[in-house]
């Protein structure tokens, strides 16, 4: 163990770093060596259609479709032999809000001291230009993450129970609770919630709180 870690100077470095990864609009994710997702930004969640808690534990290879092995090869031997470069792989997947096929650039970066143990991969998503975005709420409607967070904001929940519940940082919680303010033209949780209320998008006369869309 360093220093920083010792003392505790790390702490706020990895809040920083968290705080950083969630505002960045390109999509990403940090994995282990194998490729399971550690942590997963918002954007890189949108393409499934998920919260960014609920890509953890997940594997690359199961969310991606590479082009060419020879290309997961390269990124397998670098690992192996403690190489530190930045690796291309061509993919495609199936977007999780839409269905659509979409095709990219998964960049693998593996990032670590190359003598310590195996590295983290540092995976950046570049969605060709000719793919259609993935498809995003419309203005009076709420994704299904946004519509659990209401739901919970509207049961009195804190912003930390709302992420502990769903696997969210709070600086993940705020940023969908900021992002949906603006698209509804509000400010504040009160607001917010009254508002979703008025949309239909939470169950009028339901205890506690839920989408409406679970209530028949």
């Amino acid at each position: 163990m360093d220093d920083a870690t010792a003392d505790g100077s790390a702490g706020p470095w990895r809040n920083y770093f968290l705080i950083l990864l969630y505002r960045i609009p390109v999509p990403i994710a940090v994995c282990t060596a194998y490729g399971e997702v550690l942590i997963a930004n918002p954007a890189m969640a949108a393409e499934w259609g998920a919260a960014p808690g609920q890509l953890r534990g997940r594997n690359l290879l199961d969310l991606f479709r590479p082009r060419s092995q020879a290309q997961i090869d390269r990124v397998i031997d670098a690992v192996r032999l403690g190489r530190r470069s930045r690796y291309p792989v061509e993919v495609r997947w199936r977007s999780g809000t839409d269905g659509a096929e979409r095709e990219g650039e998964l960049t693998v970066d593996p990032v670590g001291d190359p003598s310590g143990p195996p590295p983290a991969l540092l995976a950046l998503l570049s969605v060709h230009d000719d793919t259609p975005p993935a498809a995003a709420p419309a203005r009076d409607a709420a994704s299904p993450v946004e519509t659990r967070i209401l739901a919970l904001a509207a049961s009195g929940a804190t912003t930390a129970a709302i992420g502990s519940h769903l696997g969210l940082t709070v600086d993940g919680v705020n940023y969908h609770l900021t992002r949906l303010a603006r698209r509804w033209r509000v400010q504040g949780r009160t607001a917010l919630v009254a508002k979703a209320y008025v949309l239909g998008v939470l169950a009028a006369g339901v205890w506690p709180p839920e989408p409406a869309a679970n209530v028949e």
